[in-house]
C-alpha cells in the first residue's frame, strides 16, 4: 500500500460507543516502517495501516466486549520491527447512568493498564502487560507515555495518571516482566544526553519538577521546582502549568506545559539553569499542550497549544464550569526555531496527533475535550479525523489569528505569551470599564533564555487600540495594573 493509498484510508470518527468522561481523541500516531498506527478513543480501537492492510485491533487479549479507552496520551515508541503502545482499556466497559441529581458516572472495576507489541513485519499482536486494581471509583497508573532505552534495551514506561503504582517503570520488551523505577507520578518524558528526563504531574495543580533516570549508572536526580520556578522571564508567576509533552532539542529538555515551556539543563544547572518562558497562557483556562505531542520537524519543534482539552459541567464552584468553558481563540501550531517561535497553524478544539509522511503532515483532530467525573457519557461525543498538511506550505504561512480573554481569566496576573514573528499587523484591543495601565512584556525564546523588557501604556475607560508593530518578531505578554474583571482583551494577528 502506497503512502498515497494509506491517507485515503484516514476518515472521520462521529461519536459511538465508548463510556468515558466526555471525549478521547487519536492518539498514538506513528508511521514506522510502512505502517501508519494509531488508536481511536473512547472507541478502544488500534488501526494498523499499510503494507496492504487495515488492521483494527478492539482490545481483545486484555477482556472481553464492549470497550472503551484505548490511549489518551500518545504513548508510543518503535524499536526494530516492532510498535510498541500503551495506555488504558476499560474491558468490558460500564455506564452506570445518571444518579437522581443528574451526576452520570461509569465504573473502573474493569479498567486495565497495558502495553502491547505489533510486529511489522509479521502482522503480530502480543500483550506485554496488563494490570488492574478492579476498584469501583479508583485505577491504577495509566501508561502515559513510553520511551526506549538503547542502552539497556528496555521500555522505560511513563505512569502519572491514577491513584496507585504511579511514576516511572522498567518494562523488558521480551518477557513483560516491570519493575519501578521511582514512585513519583510522571507524565511524559524525552530521552536527554544519556538520561532518560520525565515531568513530576499532580493533578489538577500541575507540574512540579523534572526527574531523570541515568541510562548508565541507574541512578535518579530529582529537580523539584521552587516558588522562583514558576516566574517566567517576564517575572509573573504561571498558574496550574499542566503536563503537556517533552522533547530534547538544541541540547536542552523542553517541558511544554499549560501557560509555557520549561527550557535548560535539569542533569547539570551550572552548564544552563532551568528557565520558563510564558507562552499561550490565558489565565484560569485550559488552553494549552496537553494530550498532544512535541514534533521535531526540519530542525524545531512543532507543538499545539490547544484551545478545550480539558472541561467541567458539574461542578461545585459555578466561577470553575464559567472560566474552562470558555473558549479564547483556536488551537495554534507553534513551530519553535530559537530564538523564533512562530504560529503556522490556526484550528478548532484539539490537535491530539501530530505525524509525518513524505512531504504531508497529518493532524489528528477532536472537537471536543475531556470531561470530568460526573459527565460521563455512554459513548464518545467528539467528532475525531486527520487533517493533512503540505509541509512547506505549512512552515511558510502565518494564518489569521483573534484571541478574545475576558479580565476574570486573568485578574491582575501576567498572561500572553503571544508570537508576533511573521504578522504584519498586530494589534491589541483593550475594552476597559475604568483608567487603568497595562505593562507589556517582550521576549524571545533565546537559548540561553534571556529576561523580558518592558513598556507601560495608560488606559482610559473605554475602547483603547494599542499597534503592535514596535514587537513585531518578539513575543508578548500583559499585565493590568489593577484586576478589573468586566475588562476584555482582544488580540488580532493579520497580515
Amino acid at each position: 500500500m502506497s503512502n498515497k493509498n494509506i491517507l485515503y484510508e484516514l476518515g472521520e470518527y462521529p461519536p459511538r460507543y465508548g463510556p468515558e468522561w466526555g471525549s478521547g481523541g487519536i492518539f498514538g500516531l506513528k508511521y514506522y516502517r510502512g505502517i501508519l498506527y494509531y488508536t481511536l478513543a473512547f472507541e478502544a480501537e488500534s488501526h494498523f495501516i499499510g503494507r496492504e492492510r487495515h488492521r483494527i485491533y478492539r482490545f481483545e487479549l486484555v477482556g472481553s466486549q464492549p470497550v472503551s479507552g484505548g490511549d489518551t496520551y500518545n504513548a508510543v515508541d518503535t524499536v526494530d520491527e516492532k510498535i510498541y503502545f500503551g495506555g488504558w482499556v476499560h474491558a468490558p466497559a460500564i455506564y452506570k447512568g445518571r444518579s437522581s441529581k443528574g451526576l452520570a458516572t461509569i465504573s473502573f472495576r474493569n479498567k486495565y493498564s497495558h502495553v502491547h507489541e505489533y510486529d511489522v513485519e509479521n502482522d503480530d499482536i502480543k500483550l506485554l502487560w496488563k494490570e488492574s486494581i478492579h476498584d469501583e471509583e479508583k485505577w491504577t497508573g495509566e501508561v502515559s507515555d513510553i520511551i526506549y532505552d538503547p542502552y539497556g534495551d528496555r521500555l522505560l514506561l511513563a505512569r502519572g495518571d491514577g491513584h496507585v503504582n504511579l511514576g516511572i517503570y522498567s518494562l523488558d520488551r521480551r518477557n513483560g516482566r516491570i519493575s519501578m523505577i521511582s514512585n513519583k507520578p510522571v507524565l511524559r518524558g524525552s530521552l536527554y544526553l544519556d538520561h532518560a528526563c520525565f515531568g513530576v504531574h499532580v493533578f489538577p495543580t500541575g507540574t512540579y519538577g523534572i526527574e531523570c533516570v541515568d541510562l548508565i549508572e541507574k541512578r535518579i536526580k530529582t529537580r523539584m521546582f521552587n516558588q522562583e520556578d514558576k516566574k517566567a522571564i517576564d517575572r509573573g508567576k504561571v498558574l496550574y502549568p499542566l503536563m503537556g509533552d517533552a522533547i530534547s532539542a538544541y541540547g536542552r529538555f523542553f517541558l511544554f506545559v499549560r501557560g509555557g515551556v520549561y527550557v535548560g539543563n535539569p542533569i547539570d544547572e551550572l552548564i544552563e539553569p532551568l528557565k520558563f518562558i510564558r507562552l499561550m497562557d490565558f489565565g484560569i483556562n485550559a488552553y494549552g499542550p496537553l494530550r498532544t505531542v512535541a514534533k521535531p520537524l526540519g530542525g524545531g519543534i512543532l507543538i499545539a497549544y490547544n484551545t478545550y482539552t480539558n472541561s467541567v459541567f458539574y461542578h461545585d464552584n459555578p466561577n470553575i464550569v464559567r472560566s474552562i468553558n470558555t473558549i479564547v481563540g483556536p488551537s495554534v501550531l507553534l513551530y519553535i526555531t530559537p530564538p523564533i517561535v512562530r504560529i503556522i497553524g490556526a484550528y478548532g478544539a484539539r490537535i491530539t496527533g501530530i505525524e509525518r509522511i513524505g512531504n504531508k503532515l497529518i493532524l489528528a483532530t477532536n472537537t471536543m475535550a475531556n470531561l470530568a467525573q460526573y459527565d460521563a457519557l455512554p459513548y464518545d461525543m467528539g467528532y475525531r479525523g486527520f487533517l493533512l498538511e503540505n509541509i512547506s506550505d505549512l512552515l511558510s504561512r502565518s494564518p489569521p489569528v483573534t484571541y478574545t480573554i475576558p479580565g476574570y481569566l486573568v485578574g491582575d496576573r501576567v498572561f500572553g505569551g503571544i508570537p508576533l514573528h511573521g504578522y504584519k499587523y498586530p494589534r491589541l484591543i483593550v475594552y476597559s470599564s475604568k483608567n487603568n495601565t497595562l505593562t507589556i512584556y517582550s521576549y524571545n525564546l533565546t537559548l540561553s533564555p534571556m529576561d523580558a523588557e518592558e513598556d507601560g501604556y495608560n488606559l482610559h475607560n473605554g475602547r483603547n487600540i494599542i499597534d503592535l508593530d514596535m514587537f513585531k518578531g518578539l513575543i508578548i505578554s500583559f499585565k493590568l495594573g489593577v484586576n478589573d474583571p468586566n475588562t476584555t482583551f482582544k488580540i488580532i494577528l493579520e497580515n
